[in-house]
């Protein structure tokens, strides 16, 4: 069977899952038409939002998504929230297939005592804020002299980085005003990031952890106490040439000499010590200390407890022990693993029969594992299904009104200010000047009222 008309496929969040999902099924031999819809005004979700300011090396992906969004066969529209402004029902309307690429963008839960005290914190929020996210407050509490981070991947090391840096190195990156200042009013001295298990156990990057040994006034300070190997400790060592690079940073830190340490700011990165409890010792109801428990190797790389505990006189605590995935309204999700349910791509009912015409990529499809080349290969998959799927088309061609002005004009009359990437262009330059005026790349912009306004040209 053939066609009168083109495919309508919308995709569901515009980070790099979605724009490599759409860029696949693009080039595909379906007749396609694709929307991918954004709830923020402006594209590119964690890469944008998640990565820190200054790690431009990252941010560059954004020039490989922006070139694919720059050919003009995917239409962008962004500030429409799913849930909000379209619902389910509504897409399936206009929509012959939806492919949710919502990502992970919350906190995993860390189920230790006193975790809700006033100076505990999940690193997304905190992520979000320096990143100048439109949805979360501008000001953030930055009181504490001595701070614990919680984590041994990229995530941690990038939140200590930042709590450490002195703000006047951050002024070359995009980093926003309202951050800038909210750095500079904070006392830190001592920023302790502790991981549970042993070095070779650790999950950041080579390149991420060096860097740490370049910030500015601020010693790293290994603790050889804190380092041992098991058997599985060697095996990861010898079978991986990240782990090895991970472990010979770390070696070289703990054979520093402790008078050498001047710096006027100290992060200390502590090896199996896990949380056992954040602590309210005088009862108002705010951090005031960390509490540890030693760990030791098993043998194959996990730990177990030691029965030996360490109070660390700390006045806030971040915990970075990974994102977890939002449930979606009307599609099933499984709660253990903060996940659309599915099966390669496919959305799942409850009996665990294929949701016709239902599809999911990237973290909220696999969890938040993986980088780049991840994503890319998950989005593959589901792709691949998808076109599997649509080879019959009379059943698969179920949109009742697929001309693309439809949908555009449903948001019009809903008072929906939706912003295509003409608008992006627009914001993407307005950053730019605001940051050439100050010799930096770009300097964000933070409200999402501006960034609607400018992308519409209101502003």
């Amino acid at each position: 069977m053939t066609l009168n008309r083109q495919l309508r496929v919308a995709v569901i969040g515009a980070g790099p899952a979605g724009i490599y999902a759409s860029d696949i099924l693009s080039k595909t031999d379906l007749d396609v038409s694709i929307d991918l819809f954004d709830r923020l005004p402006s594209p590119f979700g964690l890469v944008r939002y998640g990565v820190a300011p200054d790690h431009p090396r990252i941010k560059q992906i954004i020039n490989a998504l922006h070139k694919i969004m720059d050919r003009g066969d995917i239409r962008l529209l962004g500030n429409v929230d799913y849930g909000v402004d379209l619902k389910l029902e509504n897409l399936r309307e206009f929509y012959d297939a939806v492919i949710f690429s919502t990502g992970a963008i919350k906190d995993a839960d860390l189920n230790i005592p006193g975790i809700e005290l006033d100076g505990s914190y999940g690193a997304a929020d905190f992520v979000s804020w320096y990143d100048g996210h439109p949805d979360v407050p501008t000001t953030w509490p930055l009181e504490a002299e001595s701070i614990a981070v919680v984590g041994a991947g990229n995530v941690a090391l990038d939140v200590a980085r930042i709590l450490a840096k002195h703000p006047k190195d951050l002024l070359v990156t995009e980093i926003p005003d309202n951050v800038y200042q909210g750095l500079l009013a904070s006392p830190v001295k001592d920023v302790h990031v502790f991981a549970r298990r042993g070095p070779a156990q650790a999950k950041f990057s080579p390149l991420e952890l060096r860097e740490l040994g370049h910030v500015p006034d601020v010693d790293v300070i290994v603790y050889p106490e804190d380092y041992d190997f098991d058997e599985g400790s060697i095996e990861a060592i010898n079978s991986s040439n990240q782990t090895k690079q991970v472990v010979k940073t770390l070696t070289d830190w703990t054979l520093n000499d402790p008078s050498t340490f001047t710096a006027s700011r100290r992060l200390h990165l502590h090896f199996l010590h896990a949380p056992a409890a954040v602590v309210d010792n005088d009862g108002d109801g705010k951090v005031d200390g960390f509490r540890t428990e030693r760990t030791k190797l098993n043998g194959d790389g996990t730990v177990s407890g030691t029965g030996e505990f360490f109070d660390w006189p700390v006045q806030a605590v971040y915990r970075a022990v990974g994102y977890f995935g939002s449930e979606l309204p009307e599609v099933p999700y499984d709660e253990n693993r903060g996940v659309i349910t599915n099966s390669e791509g496919r959305v799942l009912d409850l009996n665990g029969e294929h949701v016709d015409g239902l599809y999911c990529t990237g973290w909220i499809k696999r969890g938040p594992v993986g980088l780049i080349g991840s994503t890319k290969s998950d989005a593959s998959e589901t792709i691949r299904n998808l076109v599997e799927d649509a080879q019959d088309l009379e059943a698969f061609a179920t949109a009742t009104r697929p001309e693309p002005e439809a949908i555009v004009e449903y948001l019009k009359e809903r008072g929906v200010d939706v912003i295509q990437w003409d608008g992006w262009h627009l914001l993407d330059a307005h950053e730019r000047a605001l940051g050439e005026a100050q010799g930096r790349e770009r300097i964000k912009v933070v409200s999402r009222e501006e960034q609607t306004n400018i992308s519409l040209g209101r502003a």
